[in-house]
C-alpha cells in the first residue's frame, strides 16, 4: 500500500534517492574523517596541481587530521541544516559559523591556536539569528493561539512584502 496517494511513481523515486544519499554521505563520515591516514607524514606535498606546506602542524597528515576534525561536523551539521523541518533550525547555523571559522583558522597557518577567539566573530551572527527565531516561534505561537489552522494557512499564503513581514515580527 502506498503512505502517499498524492505522490506519483516518479517522485517516490527520487525521494529514495535523495534519502538514500544523504543516508550514504552520514555513513561515509567516519572514512571521511579517518581519510587523512592517506596523506603523507612529511613537512611538505607535492602534486601535480600544487604544493602543500605545513607550517604549523609541522606534518601534512595532523594539518589534515585538524581540517577533518572539522569539516565533518560542518558535513553532518549542513546535512541536518538542510533537512531539519523545525521551526527553529535556523539556530544550527551558529554550531556551522563556529566550526567552519575553526575551519578557516585551521587552513591559515599563521593563526596560533584555532579554538579561542572563534566566539567573538561567531558573536555577531548569534545576535542575528537568536533573536530571528525567537520572533518567529513568538509569531507563530501567538497565531496559533489566536486562530484556527485555516485562517493562519491563508495569512501565510498572503503576499507581503519585506518590510511588511519584519512589522508583522514585531
Amino acid at each position: 500500500m502506498n503512505k502517499h496517494p498524492n505522490k506519483s511513481k516518479r517522485a517516490t523515486s527520487s525521494y529514495l534517492v535523495t534519502g538514500s544519499l544523504i543516508a550514504l554521505i552520514i555513513a561515509a563520515t567516519p572514512y571521511i574523517f579517518y581519510s587523512y591516514t592517506s596523506f603523507p607524514q612529511t613537512k611538505t606535498w607535492e602534486t601535480i596541481l600544487f604544493t602543500y606546506e605545513a607550517n604549523w602542524y609541522q606534518k601534512i597528515q595532523v594539518s589534515v587530521w585538524t581540517m577533518m576534525g572539522k569539516f565533518v561536523p560542518i558535513l553532518l551539521l549542513g546535512i541536518w541544516f538542510i533537512t531539519c523541518k523545525h521551526w527553529w533550525y535556523h539556530v544550527i547555523l551558529i554550531p556551522i559559523g563556529m566550526f567552519a571559522f575553526q575551519l578557516f583558522s585551521v587552513i591559515n597557518d599563521d593563526v596560533g591556536i584555532t579554538d579561542e577567539v572563534e566566539i567573538w566573530w561567531l558573536f555577531p551572527i548569534m545576535l542575528i539569528i537568536i533573536p530571528f527565531v525567537y520572533l518567529i516561534k513568538a509569531k507563530l505561537s501567538n497565531a496559533l493561539t489566536e486562530k484556527d489552522m485555516k485562517t493562519f494557512e491563508e495569512e501565510l499564503g498572503q503576499k507581503k512584502s519585506f518590510w511588511d513581514q519584519i512589522k508583522d515580527l514585531f
